[in-house]
């Protein structure tokens, strides 16, 4: 629990899984005097009251940063144009302006021309989630262990990115600091790749026949598992991520595709050596990713 308050007021625009796990977190650790929510939805906005993790709810965003030293945007990509020219009466000058979106050249792209130059923008990403959504969704604990990356733009204000770092440290991410366009080739590998392909795995499955299709999911083992959760996340969200990061996208799907085939010849030509010499390689990686923590 901190001493002072990081923040007089936080704003969370969307509060769904980031949004109120931000906002429980924050609330958790003592980080701002107080959190403002907002959220199109009537239904969320009053479940959010009721679960108790805001102060209180605005329908109006203008309403709702009205004041706030931090506004945190959460919700899907598409959104936050018209979001930033609804906001814009109420914000304070010297306000930080952030987000949780998982594509960051487009919110520079989006952001940039419509926020005034007396606030701060500081793009961010916690690279947490589940696969579920709404204010029930979210837990505190979410972004324990996790890394969350800013990628403020040149000339930033640096008091105003120290601020925001030590927001996220204190909720227990690790901070990272890189340009946008370094975060969404990155994400488009560790992240977008994976996702398309969960859906169309599970795609698949559901044109099969319709009697084979009920034994896939009968016997499903753990890989068709892991990827039918993958696949069920906010398809809204996901639509924006790939429609916001398509350069990206389409360039490591491209090289994908390369690999696959590759793949594809060493089966159909019984080159075992080269299947078990990738298998050793990604092992290998697997292990990089336990040893991280962030199995």
């Amino acid at each position: 629990m901190a001493d002072t308050p990081l923040f007089e007021r936080l704003t969370l625009l969307g509060l769904g899984l980031i949004g109120s796990s931000v906002a429980r977190a924050v609330k958790r650790h003592g980080l701002a005097g107080e959190i403002v929510g907002h959220a199109r939805s009537e239904a969320t906005r009053a479940r959010s009251m009721e679960l108790g993790f805001v102060d209180r709810v605005e329908p109006d965003p203008a309403e709702a940063v009205r004041g706030a030293d931090l506004v945190m945007i959460c919700t899907p990509l598409g959104t936050y144009a018209s979001l930033a020219q609804a906001m814009l009466p109420g914000l304070r000058e010297g306000a930080i302006v952030s987000d949780v979106g998982s594509v960051k050249s487009c919110v520079l792209r989006d952001l940039q021309p419509i926020l005034p130059p007396t606030v701060h923008l500081v793009p961010g990403h916690p690279i947490a989630g589940t696969e579920h959504s709404g204010p029930d969704a979210g837990f505190a604990e979410l972004f324990e262990g996790r890394f969350c990356i800013l990628t403020p733009p040149d000339g930033t204000d640096a008091a105003a990115v120290d601020r925001l770092v030590a927001l996220w440290q204190a909720i227990g991410s690790t901070v990272e600091v890189m340009s946008a366009e370094h975060h969404d080739r990155v994400l488009a590998v560790t992240s977008h790749l994976p996702h398309l392909i969960a859906y169309t795995i599970v795609g698949t499955a559901t044109d099969l026949e319709e009697h084979l299709k009920s034994e896939v999911i009968r016997f499903s083992a753990s890989g068709f598992r892991d990827f039918t959760r993958i696949a069920a996340s906010d398809p809204v969200m996901w639509r924006d991520i790939f429609l916001n990061n398509k350069e990206a996208v389409l360039e490591v799907i491209q090289r994908f595709n390369e690999d696959l085939t590759a793949l594809q010849r060493a089966i159909r030509w019984g080159e075992g050596d080269k299947l078990e010499q990738l298998f050793t390689r990604t092992r290998a990686i697997r292990r990089g990713v336990i040893d991280a923590r962030q199995a």
